[in-house]
């Protein structure tokens, strides 16, 4: 489409059409005053502006034996409103010299050949001719861009015409219109605009308006339901030519632009999220719930969630509730009262949101390699005993997949990583390796473990596991007590946060 693109998200601004039609009712002086008075109209706007004709080779459109009928109609509006070739032309050097973009329809082959050897830089095609295939076939041979009104198409007919354009590589969009003149309200079925936008996302949608010029409230609506073309009928009243019901004068196109321009700055950027200003945050700030002491954290101690509160007032640069997370580390570096607000000057962050994504990654492709089925909601408990920074040589994953008198959960080791020694004083537990090499340790004993292979570990029994290429084995063992887990090096008690749990990872 001719419309220069957006600087805030570089796509193509609105497009605003100005339908002239017969209008000019076939006087070229009158045609050349509405490109004239509404070129002066589209100053005052920073949108893209274009005045559309419509062409009709008369000669061959009219049966013969219809010409100069004045009993039919539209047989006697065109015949009357016709011009010449010459005539036509002027008024296209006028709307360019505007800096305007001319735009026509046209209702038959021969004059899609006028279309572009006239110099318009946008072809319409009129809902009456949306499905009229042979003139289809012609105008998908031009350059143009094309615009297709859609009034009284039913859906396959469109998906049709959008699948033609396609194939043929067009610069394509479509326009949502109701062929009433002038359509009341309650017939403009904006929603349409919606049901275009859904199923058509790769192309423009556009609003062709035929409600009565008064009416500026349906472009507003067009606008925040994100209609980017906009075309009305417009016209100049005189003596000798009455304007009809549907179309605006310039001071009735001031105030349908007027509405749009509003509704443009009202509804504000589509497509990327905007960002908030200073004063914005400022008082999000206010409201949020600041981290405060609850005991004396000294420095260099992790800063965890039974170690705080959180209240208002909110003091300046004191870290808040939105910012704590079970993916946000805090350690403290100087001490902290009780009481106090905790700062980001007083603490080191960390954000392990990254690491769990990759672990949860691997783990997931791991599962997959061993062809293993996952419960949908099943938890994932990421032990990292040494810490995350850790994880790839000291941790596991596991899935609980049951925990009641008997327990059942699936073990993933990474390729390279070691589960360290500990025993269990109430579990008995079995080990079903499924997937993998697996090389486990029983009271100092190693035993290297194939898929397949089943192991039961009595209550007492010091146990560690570690694998070269990545592991998935189940155990499967009585009741699970979190307090019935001891190792034997007593530095993992010793290391904060030991364990992530995710619930919806699996998807």
């Amino acid at each position: 489409m001719k419309p220069t693109a957006r600087p805030d998200t570089g796509r193509p601004g609105p497009l605003f059409i100005f339908e002239m039609a017969n209008n000019h009712m076939g006087d070229v002086g009158h045609g050349l005053r509405i490109v004239e008075e509404f070129a002066a109209v589209a100053e005052d706007y920073d949108f893209a502006f274009a005045i559309k004709l419509q062409f009709r080779e008369l000669d061959t459109f009219i049966h013969p034996d219809f010409q100069g009928r004045t009993d039919i109609k539209y047989i006697k509006r065109f015949t009357e409103t016709r011009l010449t070739r010459d005539q036509t032309r002027r008024l296209v050097e006028a709307i360019k010299s505007k800096g305007l973009i001319a735009m026509c329809t046209p209702f038959d082959e021969a004059s899609v050949d006028r279309v572009v050897e006239d110099g318009f830089d946008i072809l319409k095609i009129a809902s009456c001719s949306f499905t009229d295939w042979p003139l289809l076939e012609r105008i998908a041979t031009t350059d143009l861009p094309i615009i297709g009104s859609t009034a009284g198409i039913e859906i396959s007919d469109i998906d049709n015409v959008v699948a033609f354009m396609r194939h043929r590589d067009k610069d394509f969009a479509l326009m949502t219109c109701v062929a009433q003149y002038p359509t009341p309200a309650d017939a403009l079925q904006l929603n349409q605009i919606d049901v275009l936008k859904a199923r058509y996302p790769h192309l423009r949608i556009g609003y062709s308006t035929h409600e009565s010029p008064d009416e500026t409230l349906p472009v507003a609506m067009a606008v925040a339901k994100g209609a980017c073309i906009f075309e009305k009928h417009v016209g100049i009243a005189t003596d000798a030519y009455p304007l009809n019901a549907y179309s605006a004068n310039p001071a009735q196109a001031r105030a349908w632009l007027d509405a749009a321009a509003k509704a443009f700055a009202v509804a504000g950027l589509s497509d990327i999220r905007v960002e908030p200003t200073k004063a914005e945050l400022d008082a999000l700030k206010d409201l949020r719930r600041g981290v405060f002491a609850r005991r004396p954290i000294r420095r260099g101690e992790p800063v965890r969630t039974e170690d705080v509160f959180f209240a208002i007032p909110c003091q300046p640069g004191q870290i808040t509730a939105n910012d704590w997370s079970k993916y946000a580390l805090f350690t403290a570096t100087r001490d902290i009262p009780a009481s106090a607000p905790v700062l980001s000057t007083d603490t080191r962050y960390e954000n392990v949101r990254d690491k769990v994504l990759d672990v949860v990654t691997r783990v997931k492709a791991l599962l997959a390699e061993s062809r293993g089925v996952v419960p949908g909601e099943a938890e994932l408990e990421i032990s990292h005993h040494y810490g995350l920074d850790q994880f790839d040589r000291f941790g596991i994953t596991m899935v609980t997949v049951v925990n009641r008198n008997y327990c059942k959960k699936l073990i993933v080791v990474l390729p390279g990583q070691r589960h360290p020694e500990q025993y269990h004083e109430r579990k008995e537990e079995t080990f079903h390796v499924l997937h993998g090499d697996l090389k486990l340790e029983l009271d100092g004993e190693i035993r290297v473990c194939q898929p397949g292979t089943v192991v039961t570990i009595a209550p007492g029994t010091r146990h560690a596991f570690e694998s070269d290429t990545g592991a998935v084995f189940e155990e499967i063992s009585s009741t699970h007590f979190v307090d019935d887990s001891f190792y034997t090096d007593p530095a993992i008690a010793r290391t904060p946060n030991r364990k992530t749990f995710l619930r919806y990872w699996v998807s």
